[in-house]
């Protein structure tokens, strides 16, 4: 019965939770922060390529 109580007093399960939780809104965050400029780093990329490219032509 000491074991029932102590599970049910225990708050460690609800701070890996919480811990979760908070990781999965901080990586729907980036993944819809990045989409944004997603166009824009991809053309910084071409402009690289292109750059690396000639240069070794």
């Amino acid at each position: 019965m000491k074991t029932l109580a102590h599970f049910v007093t225990d708050k460690s399960g609800a701070t890996v939770v919480e811990y979760g939780l908070l990781a999965s809104l901080i990586s729907v965050a980036l993944i819809v922060g990045l989409g944004g400029f997603s166009d824009s780093l991809l053309e910084v990329f071409d402009k690289i390529s292109t750059a690396i490219n000639g240069a070794s032509s």
